[in-house]
């Protein structure tokens, strides 16, 4: 059998926010791959190293988690007003299969340097020193993301003070705005999707419970952590390791997305791993993150704790993050009430690696309420630029 060498791909390997991933131009992939398709997709599992039955992505860029299984392709915008358009690919780790169906909040972090870095954003509008407003179009979920990167001598400034609970080492500060998040789009008609801002959810063998579902940053069903025998202080291991709990986190999951209008059929599910997401809340609790830092109730507001991929998140993933902060801004959701209610326009939440501050402008529109825009800080850099190598007969 004759074997093909491997193909030569420019990449960039980035961090972003709290998730690392493997960013590509356009114009770098190869005809078949710069369209939506089964090449493309084979490109990514490949490029990350799945499907893996070890879960290990020993062979590719992939960290073998939720955060780490990602691959983002830019190009110059084809929206009026925006400088680029920002692909994001949700690669599964140990299935063959990428899914599509949504953002990464902390990847729009780097999606908003790595325009600049690549030569996509005009170099009329990058400033010799200050800040960057980069326009991003999020073509997953037609979505506008308003990244302000800081720029020295003409280029990004990647090091500086700003340090992000999650992340090891400070960097420069992003400051991220996403404009008009709630899907009013194709999907769920509107931010609450089943019209109630709390929902009793039937969960099939398992029981009901109350929940809020939201799709703003990304379509996530909250639960109360006490319904579901938690407290919210939970860390990775404390759930990770626990399979029966993972399956009864699916169930909830599965509930939701058919309710939101997401799925058809349970079995959807399966294939649309990355949306909704599940996270549950409490009311703040003193506990001690995942390095060892104590977190005193005073400090939050309230506690969440993400799933995403099927495995509690280390830290909070960013488009969660979203819709965290625009459902404390409504008041009678289960966010808002575990923040103690009232109206609110900001809220520091306890994740596993420490605190995170989400503002939200809320109001009613109409009888409906409607989010103008969720502000955060993230921070971004790269990693390793160069080539990615991917066995030909791949893809």
């Amino acid at each position: 059998m004759a074997y093909l060498p491997q193909v030569k791909i420019p990449a960039t390997y980035m961090r972003g926010g709290t998730s690392k991933g493997v960013f590509f131009r356009l114009q770098d992939l190869s005809e078949r791959c710069q369209v939506p398709g089964e090449a493309r997709d084979k490109l990514f599992m490949r490029v990350i190293g799945s499907p893996d039955p070890y879960s290990a992505h020993i062979d590719g860029m992939g960290g073998a988690t939720s955060s780490t299984s990602k691959c983002v392709i830019l190009s110059k915008s084809s929206q009026p007003e925006h400088d680029v358009d920002y692909l994001y690919g949700q690669v599964s780790i140990d299935k063959a299969f990428v899914d599509w169906s949504g953002n990464c909040g902390n990847l729009s972090t780097a999606a908003g340097a790595f325009a600049i870095h690549a030569g996509l954003v005009d170099p009329a509008r990058i400033p010799e020193n200050g800040t960057c407003v980069v326009r991003i179009w999020q073509a997953n979920i037609h979505k506008t993301i308003i990244a302000h990167v800081p720029v020295t001598d003409g280029q990004v400034q990647e090091t500086g003070d700003f340090e992000l609970d999650g992340v090891t080492f400070p960097a420069a500060e992003i400051v991220l705005e996403f404009l008009d998040p709630s899907d009013d789009g194709e999907e769920g008609g509107s931010m609450f999707p089943t019209g109630n801002l709390v929902d009793d959810l039937e969960v099939p063998g398992i029981g009901s419970f109350k929940a809020t579902m939201i799709t703003a940053g990304i379509p996530t069903v909250f639960v109360n952590a006490e319904d579901i025998g938690y407290r919210g202080t939970e860390l990775r291991e404390d759930i990770n390791g626990d399979p029966a709990q993972l399956a009864r986190f699916e169930q909830i999951r599965i509930a939701g997305a058919l309710r939101m209008g997401l799925i058809e059929t349970a079995e959807e599910a399966a294939t649309r791993q990355h949306t909704p997401k599940i996270a549950f809340v409490s009311p703040p609790k003193d506990y001690r993150t995942s390095s060892g830092k104590a977190v005193k109730a005073g400090e939050v507001d309230l506690l969440v704790r993400a799933l995403s991929m099927g495995k509690l998140h280390h830290a909070m993933m960013g488009t969660c993050a979203v819709a965290i902060g625009t459902a404390a801004a409504i008041p009678g959701t289960l966010v808002n009430l575990a923040a103690g209610g009232g109206e609110r326009e900001a809220v520091r939440f306890g994740h596993p690696s420490g605190t995170l501050r989400v503002g939200a402008q809320a109001k009613m529109v109409d009888g409906q309420w409607t989010v103008t825009k969720a502000v955060m800080s993230r921070s971004a850099r790269i990693l390793m630029e160069g080539w990615v190598r991917v066995p030909a007969e791949s893809f």
